[in-house]
């Protein structure tokens, strides 16, 4: 007999141990002894009647934390905001956070889109002025304070608890995998770039959508996703693989109505302020559609090429050059290609041999939208982050990806560095090696998650659970009879798949 779980987060079964289960670390675990022995005493198992406090959920925890504090330390030259002699790029440590606290006016009590257009969606405005305007307040009863440090620690506080929240919802969905949690909790990425905008308030909403899935509560998942829209775009694009899989799945009840919620919530935020000031509210848009191609992305390493290219030709120019000249006809050729690939995730779920896992299918989708689009900010790395720990946690291509962003990291403020006082830091090719590194290892993870959807035997999650811990409704859900029937299968010889250790 078939069993499921009731909440569709499962936490039976027997805990996984990277130094035997993944080859990179049992590779290194060899300069300490070896993979952990068969009679060993886990952090995490019972002894006794009791249990060890440093369970491997509290040692992630406290990980995040640290993390998190040393990112703190590391953005503390910036937070006086008295950025002398280019400070901010010299010390690396440059925030949108504090910056706007003044190029958006909250310095001056402005409401953001009442008073002052405001550059992001709606969500992360009310965010802004929620912890601006009291900062703001405060200065004006104490003019010795200091009210960009103010701000800036504040959302240092908010963005650090969203950032635990998001690693809680992994190890949550990952009882017998902790210690993928690490990959979130010790990236260089997060140390880099935590607070340098205010994306961990759509990433840990996003993750707690993703929660609210796992644990079948469609209509909840909808609403925190549409909010997480709501603060930035890319949590919707999670809601295509909803859709997809639970289409080949045959739950589409449950996906319209995570998509119907998420429409809600998304309507029912925007609606307030996209009435009342509209133009202030459009701001967003209008940057969004008039960039042209921005720092570090594939367009960008294109258009460097153009440029060796045709050195030689006066007044030629290639075709990323061109692009770039022609906003409108690059917004849509990057749309096409984001398209295009959106169309290529949802072939690979109608010819996987097994219905793939959620979190796959979103990493590929967000992957995506980053190697096409036309910006890919420094910050935005963490859009991919619990993604990939929930889609492949293995350490050897992800610590080369994290590589890369350090590389990345690096270089980006040289540029930074090199245009504010006209002298070069690096030559532009370095620069351009260190995006094209970057593009190249996000690329890498696609390829492997790929090769895992269309080989499960590989998926190093689904070696600990049987089907999909994401899943939900999905989760041990047999195909849907027209999609067996299209693909030429009996459904009597598709058998549901059982819970590991059950």
């Amino acid at each position: 007999m078939s069993t499921q779980p009731t909440v569709g987060i499962d936490d039976t079964g027997t805990s996984d141990h990277p130094s035997r289960s993944d080859g990179f670390v049992r590779g290194v675990s060899e300069v300490i002894g070896g993979p952990l022995g068969d009679h060993a005493v886990a952090v995490d198992r019972p002894v006794g009647r009791e249990r060890w406090f440093w369970t491997a959920a509290r040692i992630i925890l406290a990980l995040t934390c640290l993390t998190l504090a040393l990112h703190w330390l590391q953005k503390s030259p910036c937070q006086d905001g008295a950025w002398q002699n280019n400070t901010q790029y010299t010390r690396l440590c440059y925030t949108d956070v504090l910056a706007l606290y003044y190029a958006e006016g909250l310095n001056e009590g402005k409401t953001p889109y009442q008073d002052h257009p405001v550059e992001y969606p709606v969500l992360t405005g009310f965010m802004m002025g929620a912890l601006g305007l009291p900062v703001h307040a405060l200065g004006v009863d104490n003019p010795q304070l200091n009210q960009g440090q103010w701000f800036y620690n504040v959302n240092a506080l908010t963005l650090g608890a969203l950032a635990v929240a998001t690693v809680a919802v992994i190890l949550a969905l990952r009882r017998r995998r902790p210690w993928d949690a690490a990959l979130f909790a010790l990236a260089p990425s997060l140390f880099l770039t935590a607070t340098v905008n205010w994306d961990f308030l759509a990433i840990g909403l996003a993750a707690l959508g993703l929660a609210a899935w796992a644990r079948r509560r469609p209509a909840l998942a909808g609403v925190l996703l549409g909010l997480a829209g709501a603060a930035k775009m890319w949590p919707l694009f999670l809601l295509g693989p909803v859709l997809v899989l639970a289409l080949r799945a045959g739950r589409l009840r449950a996906a319209l109505t995570a998509l119907a919620t998420a429409g809600a919530a998304l309507v029912a935020v925007n609606l307030p302020v996209a009435v009342p000031y509209r133009e202030n509210w459009t701001r967003f848009f209008e940057l969004n559609t008039t960039r042209p191609i921005d720092w570090g992305t594939l367009w960008y390493v294109g258009r460097y090429l153009d440029g060796k290219v045709n050195t030689d030709v006066p007044g030629e120019q290639g075709p990323f050059q061109w692009l770039n000249a022609n906003i409108p006809t690059l917004n849509y050729v990057s749309y096409a290609f984001f398209g295009l690939a959106c169309l290529g995730v949802a072939g690979l779920v109608w010819v996987a041999p097994r219905r793939p896992r959620l979190a796959q299918l979103c990493f590929l989708v967000v992957a995506a939208f980053l190697i096409f689009s036309k910006v890919w900010s420094q910050q935005f790395v963490l859009w991919l982050l619990p993604l990939a720990v929930l889609a492949r946690p293995r350490w050897g291509a992800f610590l080369a990806w994290q590589l890369a962003e350090v590389c990345y990291f690096v270089a980006f403020y040289g540029e930074l560095l090199g245009t504010a006082t006209s002298r070069p830091v690096f030559p532009e090719g370095v620069f351009v090696l260190a995006s094209t590194l970057r593009i190249g290892t996000v690329v890498l993870l696609c390829v492997l998650v790929i090769k895992d959807i269309l080989r499960p035997e590989r998926d190093a999650v689904r070696q600990t659970y049987d089907d999909d811990p994401d899943g939900g409704v999905l989760d041990g859900a047999p195909d849907a009879p027209w999609y067996l029937r299209r693909r030429g299968r009996s459904a009597a010889v598709v058998a549901e798949p059982t819970l590991a250790g059950a």
